[in-house]
């Protein structure tokens, strides 16, 4: 131990990514040392961990298996502020014993409304009306869109955040589908949501669809240029509203050149992507330069009040690993011997 200020210091924490400044107060308050700042990836693998018993990132910080194995024996837990937990090798942490803890309920509403945000903005052409009215365009007749209502929704994947999107979906009047394999037909019953057996079903029924699932080798491109192909087009109420395409989970779960190619045939009608497979996107992508596409650059979490949920949350199963105890949002708790 050591003193920090008037605290003794209980630990030493990095924050690389950034932190809302109530959850950094009340680590320095419960007397740890926090230390707020990029680390490079060069000193990461070089062992920079080695100085701190924890370690909170976002999404930017990646932690593969060879900068956890250079960490040494003092790193006690790494938090992920936030739900996805790609960038961190979870297997090589338990190795290491070091558990992975991550803060999944915080930014829920703020990724539905933005899910649902997106879907509007398709189907009403919000995005192109703007970019047409901005070049001295005003497209009145070119931007007939379709309601939501009376539309088939999928959502590939029924957590927490598919639920809420679920939940305000069918009250536009959309009907809802969903695929999750390791969902209890239950949970879909209770939400009454048809659950299908397989992805393609879940295509071939709907013209809407909307990714809720964590990225791995399951999923990796499970959306691709055989499944697009499935979609009808066409809605049950009648409507040739063409097949419409959201992804607010995670970049990879997505083919984006089969995406591209469909919007070119005209299969898909619109996509729209908050997460793309290579981050930060690059501009000249196709698939930012098609007219039917819009995206976001991964903000489905920032906003003002999922961030201050997230860093609180984030902090205190920091805080409840660091104290001895067991933290309910461990990834790799099936891993840890």
């Amino acid at each position: 131990m050591a003193l920090f200020g008037r605290f003794v210091v209980m630990a030493r924490i990095a924050v690389t990514d950034g932190m809302a400044k109530d959850a950094v107060a009340l680590l320095e308050q419960s007397g740890h040392e926090v230390i707020l700042g990029t680390i490079s990836s060069t000193d990461l693998a070089a062992g920079a961990l080695g100085e701190f018993d924890a370690i909170i990132v976002r999404s930017a910080t990646k932690l593969p298996a060879d900068v956890i194995s250079a960490s040494g024996d003092r790193l006690a837990v790494i938090g992920r502020a936030g739900v996805g937990v790609d960038n961190i090798d979870i297997a090589s942490a338990a190795e290491a014993g070091i558990p992975v803890v991550n803060a999944p309920r915080a930014s829920t509403q703020s990724v539905v409304e933005l899910t649902i945000g997106h879907l509007l903005s398709s189907l009403r052409h919000i995005p192109r009306a703007d970019r047409g009215m901005r070049s001295g365009k005003w497209e009145k007749k070119a931007m007939k869109g379709t309601e939501l209502s009376g539309k088939n929704l999928g959502l590939i994947g029924f957590g927490r955040i598919a639920q809420g999107v679920g939940a305000v979906a069918q009250a536009l009047g959309m009907t809802v589908h969903t695929y999750d394999p390791y969902l209890p037909p239950k949970v879909a019953k209770a939400q009454n949501t048809t659950l299908h057996k397989k992805v393609e079903t879940l295509f071939s029924n709907c013209t809407h669809i909307s990714i809720h699932c964590n990225l791995n080798d399951e999923t990796h491109h499970l959306v691709n240029a055989k499944r697009l192909s499935l979609m009808p087009g066409r809605s049950n109420d009648g409507i040739d509203c063409g097949n419409h395409i959201v992804n607010c989970a995670r970049g990879g779960i997505i083919d984006e050149d089969a995406l591209f190619q469909a919007m070119e045939d005209g299969a898909v009608a619109s996509a729209a992507l908050d997460v793309f497979e290579i981050e930060p996107v690059d501009p000249s992508s196709p698939l930012l330069q098609h007219e039917h596409f819009h995206g976001t650059p991964h903000i489905g979490a920032a906003t003002m009040e999922a961030q201050a949920r997230v860093g609180l949350d984030i902090a205190r199963a920091i805080m409840t690993v660091l104290d001895g105890g067991t933290c309910e949002t461990t990834v790799n708790a099936h891993l840890l011997t």
